[in-house]
């Protein structure tokens, strides 16, 4: 029994009870009913341990007494207490219970009044709480109102805005438009001042030829007056016929110069425009100035061969029916210099576009053609065919990689070594007359040039070089339409 009586002491039941019961008290208003019977049922079990622990060191007790110890305290105690518990309820209480009654309906009525004055406080900060927030609300209304007033006036100035500025863009388009018209007017005028200048350095040199004719009439009126007339008309014949000057002739400074011009801006422009060109295709700065290096001198090859070919139709057609002081190869150049147009540059461009075709030192995507430089082509062409008509005719160096640099015939690029003495490839080709350089080319000079590397095909000095032609252009050549009489009758 002391054991059991120990062991119920160090548990502190009773204790536990008692946090349990404050703890409930504390929580009982904040707590909800299925919470507050769950508490309630935990103290009635911890209750019900509590006293089957009791009633055990009861029931030890009283067996440590003998069979009849402890009788008397059961009976006067034990037995009414249970009675009471077990029995009905009476209509009246005693007075201590009474009394615990008040006590704990005071405590409660104080409690209820405690819980009222919170909850009104509570009501109270709740309303001003909401009063505060009703006027922050008020106070964003109004600046919400303000900020759509500012919004509606922005986009009115911004409407207004846009209509004076769609308005300005029509007038930028309107002046932009004009401009383009004053620039076409500009270009025409232009165009029509070149055509001017044409017809002065023309009207120039016929003014010039007139001028020598004129002399040499008056030469002959003058030895016609003289005493012995056939005399001097045979003294006089040779000097006619030496004086007689074709419109070829005496136009050949102009054309000189301006055909010198014209090939300086194939250089600076026209070259410039193709490479940028090609560079939208071939990555390799190299392999683009090759094609267009090549692209000339083909260009220079098919424009001899057609001029040559041209003047041999000319001389033909006209061999029947020539007369007078000049020759027939003289009144065959001046022939093909009043009528440049009459030359098929079509037929050369396609010649020189073969022949690219077929060379092994230039390559081009699969995708395009190198009629895409078909400009440069056309305009080399016809610089080289009226170069044909010179006395003497203008051509360009023979050219070859790997040969000694010259400085006298070209000049290097950005990109070249300025200390190696061999080209390594060809830019640009130099413009002769005869021996004499009147343009200088542009090359590219490495050390890792190699000597045996293959020649283009430019001009060689020699007459021999310049006559060669290979079979694919003599048969090209052979089917090519003979020009009829009437397509040769000159245009003055």
């Amino acid at each position: 029994m002391a054991d059991t009586l120990r062991r119920l002491a160090n548990t502190c039941s009773f204790s536990v009870l008692q946090d349990k019961l404050d703890s409930w008290s504390n929580d009982y208003h904040v707590a909800s009913c299925d919470q507050n019977l769950n508490h309630c049922c935990e103290l009635i079990e911890l209750t019900a341990r509590i006293q089957g622990q009791l009633f055990s060191i009861l029931n030890l007790t009283a067996n440590e007494a003998g069979h009849y110890g402890g009788v008397d305290t059961l009976k006067t105690r034990l037995l009414p207490w249970l009675g009471t518990c077990f029995s009905m309820a009476r209509p009246s209480v005693s007075e201590d219970t009474s009394l615990q009654l008040i006590q704990d309906s005071v405590a409660k009525d104080r409690k209820i009044r405690e819980l009222s004055d919170s909850h009104d406080c509570d009501m109270h900060r709740m309303e001003t709480q909401l009063c505060s927030t009703r006027m922050q609300l008020d106070s964003v209304r109004a600046e919400l109102d303000d900020a759509q007033k500012a919004l509606d006036e922005t986009k009115n100035k911004s409407a207004t805005t846009l209509l004076a500025t769609e308005e300005e863009i029509l007038q930028l388009r309107a002046d932009l438009q004009a401009a383009h018209d004053q620039l076409e007017i500009y270009k025409r005028k232009l165009d029509s001042v070149d055509e001017y200048e044409r017809q002065i350095c023309v009207l120039q040199d016929e003014v010039s030829y007139l001028t020598k004719e004129k002399a040499m009439l008056q030469e002959r009126l003058a030895s016609s007056r003289s005493s012995s007339p056939l005399p001097a008309l045979k003294r006089s014949s040779s000097p006619v016929r030496a004086e007689a000057s074709t419109r070829a002739q005496l136009t050949n400074s102009c054309r000189y110069s301006r055909l010198v011009s014209r090939y300086s801006h194939l250089y600076a422009q026209d070259r410039l425009e193709a490479q940028v060109l090609l560079r939208r295709y071939v990555d390799d700065l190299e392999m683009v100035q090759k094609i267009i290096f090549i692209a000339v001198v083909e260009s220079f090859q098919a424009a001899k061969l057609a001029y040559r070919q041209f003047k041999l139709r000319v001389r033909k057609t006209l061999s029947s029916t020539h007369f007078g002081p000049q020759s027939l190869e003289d009144v065959a150049v001046d022939y093909i210099v009043r009528n440049p147009d009459l030359y098929d540059v079509q037929s050369s461009i396609n010649d020189v576009i073969n022949a690219m075709n077929v060379n092994p030192r230039i390559s081009f995507p699969p995708e395009v053609e190198f009629a895409l430089i078909t400009s440069i082509i056309r305009e080399t062409c016809k610089c080289a065919f009226s170069m044909q008509t010179l006395d003497p005719p203008l051509d360009l160096a023979f050219a070859s990689d790997g040969e000694i640099y010259n400085e006298s015939k070209y000049r290097r690029s950005y990109d070249s070594d300025f200390s190696a003495p061999l080209v390594m490839y060809h830019v640009w080709p130099a413009l002769m007359e005869g021996n004499v350089v009147v343009v200088k080319g542009e090359v590219v000079t490495r050390r890792e040039a190699s000597w045996g590397k293959s020649r283009s095909r430019s001009r060689s000095p020699s007459p021999a070089r310049s006559r060669s032609l290979s079979p694919s252009r003599n048969l090209a050549s052979k089917s090519k339409g003979r020009f009829s009489g009437s397509e040769l009758q000159p245009r003055y």
